[in-house]
C-alpha cells in the first residue's frame, strides 16, 4: 500500500483544515519570480550590442544561440510558398478554421470614436486610431507554436494595423517551420523575421537596417525575452508580463478524475515551471485523480517536464466546501480557470479574478487554447486581478478631442482659472483670462455698434 501511495502521489496535497496551510499556499500565489542578476545584464549587454551594431550583430547572436547562419533575416516569399507546399492539407484547414473562428470573436466590439457637442459650443470625443507597426514575438524551442501566432496576431489585424511584424528564433537550418508560416498567412501577418530571444525584442523595439522599429511588443517567451520586452517598455509599449502557463481546476463529485487529470496535465506539459493546481471539497477525488496522472503520464511525449512541473510547483487543495474553493480561487487569480461541475454557471458567478473561466464538464482549457475564439493570451502570475486577455483594445490608442467656442470659454473660463488658482498654476489661469479678455472686448465691441445703429 505504502509503495502504491508514493507511485501515484506526483501532485503535493494540502488540507485548508492544516495549520500551516496559510503558509503554504502563500507560496503557491506568490509565484512570480524576480529577474536574476545574470540574466539581467546578459540581456542589456544583448540590446545595446543590437542597437549599436544592427543586423551584423542579430546574426552573430542567432549563430550563437540558435545554431543558424543567416544571410537575410527576413522569410522571402520562395520560404512561404516552400511552407504551402510543406504542409498537411488537414493541418492547413485546422490552422485556417482557428484563424477564422479567432477572428470572427475579435470582430464582435470593436472601439470607435466617439464624439459630443455642448450647446454654446463645446465638443469633446475620442478619437480611436490602430497604432501604425506592431512586433509579434513567437517563441520556438521546446514546441512549435502555430497558436501563438494566431492569438497575437488576429486581434491586431482585425483593427487593420497597417503592418504587423512577426519574429521567431530559427531551427538551425535557418528556417522557421512551416506551421509557424502558414499561421503567419492566415492570421495576417505581413512581415517575418528569423530571429528571438532578447536580441529580436531589441530589434523591434529600435530598428536595425532590416528590422522596423514598431509601436508595441506582444508575445509570450524565456525569462531573456521577458527581461528585454520589460527593459524596452517606455521606448515602446508591451502587452502584459507573460510568466508560466497555469490552470486551477474546482471540481465536485460530478468531476470525472481522468478529465481532470488530463486538464492539470495539458498545461503542465508546456513547462517545468508551470503550475497546476486543483481545489476540492472532496478527499476521494485526491488518489483518484492521482492515479490517473501516473497512469496518463506512462504515455505522455512530455512526459519528463510533465511531471516536475506538477510535483515541484503544482498542487491538490482539500477545502471544506465550494464556496472556499472559489474563495481560495479568487486569491490565486489563475490565468486559466476550469469549473468541472454540474453546477458550474452559479459557480463561476463569484469569481472576480481569472483570465478564462472554462464552464462545465465537456470544455476543457485546450479548446481555449486552440479555436474556441476568445484569446490564449491571458494574464499570469495573479495579474488576473487587474489585466484582462489580449483583445483588439491592446493594439489601439486613443485620443481624447476638446473644442471650446468662445461662449463656452465664456460659460468654464472662470471656473478653470479659480482651479488653477487653487493649484498656485498662474499660467494656466492666465491661458484662460487672455482669451475671456479678447471675447469681452468682442462682446463690447459688438454691443458698441449695434448702440451706434440704433443712434442713426
Amino acid at each position: 500500500m505504502a509503495a502504491r501511495e508514493s507511485a501515484r502521489a506526483i501532485l503535493p496535497v494540502l488540507k485548508t483544515s492544516d495549520a500551516g496551510f496559510g503558509r503554504a499556499f502563500a507560496k503557491l500565489v506568490h509565484r512570480r519570480e524576480e529577474g536574476q542578476d545574470d540574466v539581467l545584464k546578459t540581456v542589456r549587454r544583448i540590446i545595446d550590442r543590437v542597437r549599436e551594431i544592427g543586423d551584423d550583430e542579430l546574426r552573430a547572436l542567432t549563430r550563437k544561440f540558435d545554431g543558424a547562419s543567416l544571410g537575410a533575416l527576413e522569410v522571402g516569399r520562395a520560404e512561404f510558398e516552400e511552407a504551402g507546399e510543406t504542409i498537411d492539407p488537414a493541418d492547413r484547414a485546422a490552422l485556417g478554421k482557428a484563424a477564422m473562428r479567432v477572428r470572427d470573436f475579435h470582430r464582435k466590439r470593436i472601439p470607435s470614436s466617439w464624439e459630443v457637442r455642448e450647446e454654446g459650443g463645446g465638443v469633446f470625443g475620442t478619437r480611436v486610431r490602430a497604432l501604425q507597426r506592431v512586433g509579434i514575438y513567437v517563441p520556438g524551442g521546446k514546441a512549435v507554436y502555430p497558436s501563438t501566432v494566431i492569438m497575437n496576431a488576429i486581434p491586431a489585424s482585425v483593427v487593420e494595423v497597417p503592418e504587423i511584424v512577426m519574429v521567431s528564433p530559427p531551427g538551425p537550418d535557418g528556417k522557421l517551420r512551416p506551421e509557424v508560416l502558414m499561421a503567419a498567412k492566415v492570421a495576417g501577418v505581413h512581415r517575418v523575421f528569423k530571429i528571438g530571444g532578447a536580441q529580436a525584442v531589441a530589434a523591434l523595439a529600435y530598428g536595425t537596417e532590416s528590422v522596423p522599429r514598431v509601436d508595441k511588443i506582444v508575445g509570450p517567451g524565456n525569462v531573456y525575452v521577458t527581461a528585454a520586452k520589460k527593459m524596452v517598455f517606455g521606448d515602446v509599449d508591451i502587452d502584459s508580463e507573460a510568466g508560466p502557463t497555469e490552470v486551477l481546476v474546482i471540481a465536485d463529485r460530478s468531476a470525472t478524475p481522468a478529465w481532470i487529470a488530463a486538464d492539470l496535465i495539458s498545461q503542465a506539459e508546456h513547462d517545468e515551471l508551470a503550475q497546476a493546481i486543483l481545489i476540492t471539497p472532496l478527499k476521494s477525488l485526491v488518489a483518484r485523480v492521482q492515479d490517473q496522472i501516473a497512469k496518463q503520464l506512462k504515455t505522455l511525449d512530455r512526459a519528463k517536464i510533465a511531471r516536475k512541473s506538477l510535483s515541484t510547483r503544482g498542487a491538490i487543495i482539500v477545502a471544506k466546501d465550494i464556496a472556499e474553493c472559489v474563495a481560495l480561487a479568487n486569491q490565486y487569480a489563475p490565468e486559466h480557470l476550469l469549473i468541472a461541475s454540474d453546477d458550474a454557471d452559479r459557480i463561476a458567478k463569484d469569481v472576480h479574478n481569472a483570465g478564462a473561466i472554462f464552464l462545465g464538464h465537456y470544455t476543457p482549457v485546450a479548446v481555449g487554447d486552440y479555436l474556441a475564439g476568445p484569446n490564449h493570451v491571458l494574464p499570469t502570475g495573479g495579474s488576473a486581478r487587474f489585466f484582462s486577455p489580449l483583445g483588439v483594445d491592446d493594439f489601439l490608442k486613443r485620443t481624447s478631442i476638446v473644442r471650446f467656442e468662445p461662449p463656452k470659454l465664456r460659460e468654464l473660463g472662470l471656473d478653470v482659472m479659480r482651479l488653477a488658482e487653487i493649484e498656485g498654476l498662474t499660467g494656466h489661469g492666465r491661458s484662460v483670462d487672455l482669451r475671456l479678455q479678447k471675447i469681452r472686448r468682442a462682446r463690447r465691441e459688438r454691443e458698441a455698434a449695434r448702440e451706434a445703429e440704433l443712434e442713426l
